[in-house]
Order: C-alpha cells, then structure tokens, then sequence
C-alpha cells in the first residue's frame, strides 16, 4: 500500500491491482482515519482492475467517517469496468469520482 501524507489534512492512496491487498488497505485507512479526525482522503484506483464487495464496503465505512467530520473522499482514476461495478451496486451517486489526480487535488480545495 502506498499512502501519502502531503499536507496534513490530505492522504492520498494508491491502491494495488489485487483485489485481497486492496481490502487489506482500506481497512488500513479506515484505521487511520479512526485516529486521525482532519483530512480528506484521494483514492487513486490507477492499478485497479477490478472490485469486491468487500472492498466496496470498506469504501463506504470510510466515507462515513469522512462524511461524519465534514470531509471528503474522492476517488480517481476508476476504469470503466470498476466504475460499472459502483453502477450496478447503486453507488454511483453515493461517491465523488474525479478523473485524475490533478482533478482530485483541484476538488480536495474547491467547495462541496
């Protein structure tokens, strides 16, 4: 897993291509967010080929802990197959999906 901590009120996330290391990790920033009560987070899906549900899950626990504080989770770089999985789970909407990382870090410091 690859975290980064660039400002403190950011971490940015880079998750792997496997879809068991990817759970692993977002149970890992779960964690870290538990603990650390400022940030916004950036999920870059670059390397992602695909998603389970309990990865999903993990997702939405995050963002309920970001959302609980006032901040944000957004997600970047999501393939068109991964996309379609939040499509048919019915949580397209519940996500902020952005294309790159450049646009995650243009909506991290734009308003909701």
């Amino acid at each position: 897993m690859t975290i980064h901590h660039p400002p403190e009120d950011l971490i940015v996330v880079d998750l792997p291509s496997k879809e068991l290391q990817i759970a692993d990790e977002l149970k890992a920033v779960n964690e870290i967010i538990g603990e650390k009560t400022d940030c916004d987070v950036i999920i870059n899906f670059a390397a992602v080929e695909a998603i389970t549900s309990s990865s999903l899950n993990n997702l939405l626990i995050l963002r309920g802990l970001l959302v609980e504080r006032g901040h944000r989770l957004i997600l970047c770089n999501v393939s068109f197959i991964t996309k379609c999985v939040f499509n048919v789970a019915g949580l397209e909407d519940v996500f902020e999906f952005v294309q790159d990382m450049p646009a995650a870090a243009a909506a991290v410091h734009s308003p909701n």
